[in-house]
């Protein structure tokens, strides 16, 4: 029987995309590479995949692809190498039928061993390898190969015109003028051994080894120092200059090693382990795997109990690396590497500590299991699981639609601000997000905050002709019974036509995630922890709200201690602000002035003096 592929959610899929640059991998039914694309964009590269008009082989393409993994990049250049070295290793059919069907090409360094006087040449090749001479790639693109061209040519100067045009010059031509050639078809302008010095470090550059070049540069840069020649020192110090600004941008493709990167992120009840794979300094893929979790381990178990099956499950088949880089020191890899040599006689090394590429790949790896586990937890059937849990949970007798959760963020008091999250059955609704900046109560009163929070809220809302359209059927309270009791006496006060349901989050006596309880406004206390996904679910909308509250605080009050104190006097405009700061220095010293010394800055009248005096001392006095 024909196989029945599952249909693609590309919508779905499109709406956690991310916007930077990267590269996706559009996968078949069996979890094969269909075609490896990079983009500067990703969502918007993306989304032209599945618009109205894409032709018939996009159509092709499209109709087979049941996922799409993405890779993140720091910048395009680096998302073009990662495609690269995606399709040199996958070889996927689409990427040829959809670049009409051309081979991939190759840049290719001649050769002429019967003739001692030929000048190695550079340039792009396609199709049969005929001609002696070096060939590097294959490359995903001609553009890819024009942009290498274009870097080796303005370092190292090596020719890339046509034997039939260099045989017959007597003179330089544009390219030397522009220093971009070294000009071999003229004699006396560059010596053999000079030129022969180009030849090999463009090679060296094309193998990847970019690192080993740049130290061999170092090498004949001092040596040329102490000779005196400090020409020519000075050139291979902007050459060693411009491979390093070549490598900032090449973190996918840089330095040298044999590893794979670990990256672990946990949120929201959910773990997602990645495995970026790094042979030869270059990032070939990753892999990631997501699964829910019990909040009540730490996370070096989380990473041991990862580790010990990805490498020593069918070791026999792995393709083992020389170290493993891990996000976090672990205390028991000696035990792990001890029992991969006992079954394969390979020595693994499990690092942490990690400096240069391997940083980059690091956060590389931690870059793009962040976006994996975010593009899971709002995939619609995970938050769909999740809401159907907690529907059992509660003996909620028909679907939650719609859930709030408030939580009240202040420092000592200060700036008070409570937040106001909304999830539906897709998942966080952050355009009906909403901050309430609470004034009029004792600082510090998380009760009285609650209860004018969701007066702000319900009050507005009974007004609003709409009501029934946005009306939660859950309201979450972050806080114990005394900020449940506060939002129940608030919202009798009311009096709405509808009350939603109001429940409270407590944390449990040790304040540790995964023991929290549930408070009911009957006294009823519910243990969730029986219920992953509708624990995992109450998590994410609580630490949502509390994110949210603390970001609307900051704010606020960073907002408040930068504001100067003279901006609340009345009369003093910014000529006269500006007039008063440059007379005494600073706001500071215009606050240590005395009313005489104020009078005597311009502009300012023996009144407005005292004004300014009493407004910057209100808070001493008395």
């Amino acid at each position: 029987m024909p196989v029945t592929l599952p249909e693609f959610d590309y919508r779905q899929f499109l709406k956690t995309a991310p916007t930077t640059p990267g590269v996706y991998k559009m996968m078949d039914g069996n979890g094969e590479p269909l075609y490896v694309g990079k983009a500067k964009n990703l969502k918007n590269r993306l989304s032209s995949y599945f618009r109205g008009s894409v032709g018939v082989k996009t159509e092709a393409l499209v109709a087979r692809i049941c996922h799409i993994e993405l890779l993140l990049a720091e910048t395009e250049v680096e998302a073009l190498l990662l495609e690269q070295n995606l399709i040199k290793q996958f070889r996927p059919p689409y990427n040829v039928l959809l670049r009409d069907d051309k081979s991939y090409p190759f840049i290719y360094l001649s050769r002429n061993d019967k003739d001692p006087a030929h000048k190695p040449r550079l340039d792009i090749h396609r199709g049969a390898k005929r001609h002696k001479g070096d060939y590097f790639g294959p490359y995903p693109s001609s553009g890819a190969v024009k942009e290498t061209l274009n870097i080796l040519q303005k370092i190292f100067k090596v020719r890339q015109c046509h034997d039939s045009y260099f045989n017959n010059r007597s003179r330089p031509c544009l390219q030397y003028q522009i220093k971009r050639c070294k000009a071999p078809c003229v004699d006396g302008l560059v010596s053999d051994k000079e030129y022969a010095a180009d030849v090999m470090h463009s090679r060296l550059f094309l193998e990847g080894k970019s690192q080993e070049l740049i130290y061999q540069l170092l090498a004949d840069m001092e040596s040329a120092s102490s000779k005196l020649e400090f020409e020519q020192a000075a050139q291979l110090r902007d050459q060693i200059e411009q491979l390093r600004e070549v490598q900032k941008t090449q973190s996918v493709w840089a330095g040298q090693g044999n590893c794979d990167v670990i990256a672990q992120v946990i949120e929201d009840g959910a773990c997602c382990h990645l495995v970026m794979i790094v042979r030869d300094g270059r990032v070939l893929d990753s892999k990631h795997f997501i699964h829910d979790i019990r909040t009540d381990e730490k996370p070096a178990q989380y990473l041991l109990d990862f580790l010990a099956p990805f490498y020593i499950r069918n070791a026999d088949k792995r393709d083992w690396p020389d170290e493993v880089l891990l996000p976090f020191r672990l205390d028991d890899t000696q035990v792990m590497a001890d029992a991969i040599y006992q079954l394969t006689t390979r020595r693994v090394v499990f690092k942490n500590l990690t400096r240069g590429e391997r940083r980059k790949w690091q956060e590389m790896a931690e870059r793009n299991a962040r976006n994996a586990l975010n593009a899971h937890l709002a995939n619609s059937q995970t938050v769909l699981n999740r809401y159907r849990s907690l529907e059992q949970l509660l003996n909620w007798p028909q679907p939650i639609q719609r859930m709030e959760c408030f939580d009240i963020s202040h420092s000592m008091g200060e700036k008070t601000v409570a937040s106001c999250v909304v999830f539906n059955r897709e998942g966080p609704a952050s355009q009906h997000y909403r901050r309430y900046n609470i004034e009029g109560i004792t600082p510090g009163d998380d009760y009285a905050a609650m209860a004018k929070a969701l007066q702000k809220r319900y009050g507005r809302q009974q007004d609003s002709k709409d009501q029934a359209a946005g009306w939660p059927d859950l309201v979450w309270i972050d806080g114990g019974k005394g900020q449940l009791s506060a939002a129940v006496e608030a919202m009798s006060q009311l009096e709405l036509d509808t009350m939603p349901v109001l429940i409270g989050i407590a944390k449990g006596p040790t304040r540790k995630a995964g023991l929290e309880s549930l408070l009911l406004t009957t006294g009823e206390e519910i243990d969730a922890s029986d219920h992953p996904g509708a624990l995992h679910l109450i998590q994410h909308i609580r630490d949502e709200a509390h994110r949210f509250a603390i970001t609307g605080h900051r704010q606020r009050r960073d907002k408040s201690r930068k504001r100067s104190a003279l901006e609340d006097i009345p009369g003093v405009g910014a000529k006269r602000r500006t007039a008063l700061i440059r007379f005494f220095g600073s706001a500071r010293g215009v606050a240590e002035a005395s009313m005489e010394e104020i009078s005597r800055v311009e502009g300012i009248s023996r009144k407005l003096a005292i004004q300014i005096y009493e407004g910057l001392h209100s808070d001493t006095q008395g």
